[in-house]
């Protein structure tokens, strides 16, 4: 196993970083969606290293959602049988390498191929951008089988649409490309890395309790954005400013659908601060993808709440993140 490097304290081991590495690379054999589950592990690793003053109950609770990820309790991603592969299995080592960090562009590079527009609801560059920083913040998991593994996964989603969303009973699923953008929703393009965060944030406040069904609702508009900031942060400049039409057209998406509260029921709204013990100690919904969901948009929401400059906003937004962690 890897040794970890010097750096901030977390209080999650070191190894989940390395699973969560392993089970993105090995995710393309079982198909693009698979990248869910090393994603959010690697996820709850980076939260807790960017986190690390909160307390340790935290940080139990968790390691045990990881646990379950890893020990298949979120499995419908992929067929394992047709793949050949269970969601564990792809949380297996590879065999030792020496380490190439250039060669870590070459993610980036296939990821350029298709961040332009939103494709899977940003899943495209969610997993690429935690990719690309496991293997910055430790060049020694940058070895040639996992460098192809990501890039092979962020080359998947070159085909894919930009999601699926629920129009209520009488229209139903749509993809992206089913649904006419052109006269709706029209807002001004983003002129800044920071303008994507602001709309991000207020359009969190302003339909977290709004009952919404699909392109991977408000955890995945907060995490594509994150996934931006952080390219941009490790110095891809170029590529996060293609990326920012493909977040545009995720909102623009997100507010063409329509409220199914009559339908689907109210969303729930956790009564507990994920940042307290007493938040894990309860019980919570998994389904619906919840399991790691709810993991990659804590790293998610805390990557870009970093860019909110008014406490009020802040306050605001934090309570309507409640929405997200029921």
């Amino acid at each position: 196993m890897y040794a970890s490097s010097m750096g901030a304290q977390t209080m999650i081991e070191f190894d989940y970083l390395y699973k969560g590495t392993c089970g993105l690379a090995h995710s393309h054999l079982a198909g693009e969606m698979a990248g869910h589950l090393g994603a959010a592990v690697a996820a709850g690793y980076f939260f807790g290293e960017d986190q690390s003053e909160l307390p340790d109950e935290v940080f139990v609770g968790i390691t045990g959602e990881l646990k379950r990820i890893i020990a298949g309790e979120e499995a419908f991603w992929f067929n394992a049988k047709k793949a050949g592969i269970t969601p564990t299995e792809l949380f297996k080592p590879y065999p030792q390498e020496a380490s190439n960090e250039a060669a870590i562009d070459s993610i980036v590079r296939a990821l350029q191929k298709n961040v332009g527009q939103t494709r899977q609801s940003g899943h495209n560059i969610i997993f690429a951008s935690i990719g690309v920083r496991a293997l910055r913040d430790h060049t020694d998991f940058a070895t040639p089988q996992i460098i192809d593994g990501i890039r092979k996964l962020t080359a998947g989603f070159n085909n894919t649409h930009a999601g699926r969303g629920y129009y209520g009973k009488e229209k139903g699923w749509r993809t992206g490309k089913q649904i006419k953008l052109a006269e709706i929703n029209n807002f001004p393009k983003y002129d800044s890395i920071q303008a994507m965060v602001d709309v991000t944030i207020a359009e969190l406040i302003s339909t977290a309790a709004i009952k919404k069904q699909g392109f991977g609702g408000l955890w995945h508009i907060i995490n594509h954005a994150a996934a931006i900031t952080e390219l941009n942060r490790f110095g891809y400049e170029k590529v996060a400013q293609l990326a920012l039409p493909a977040h545009h057209q995720h909102i623009r998406l997100w507010r063409s659908l329509p409220d199914v509260e009559h339908e689907l029921g109210p969303v729930v709204k956790s009564a507990h601060d994920p940042r307290e013990p007493i938040y894990w100690e309860g019980m919570f919904k998994r389904d619906e993808a919840r399991l790691t969901h709810r993991i990659k948009t804590l790293y998610g929401y805390y990557t870009i709440r970093r860019f909110i400059e008014n406490d009020d906003t802040k306050q605001k937004a934090d309570d309507a993140f409640l929405f997200l962690m029921a």
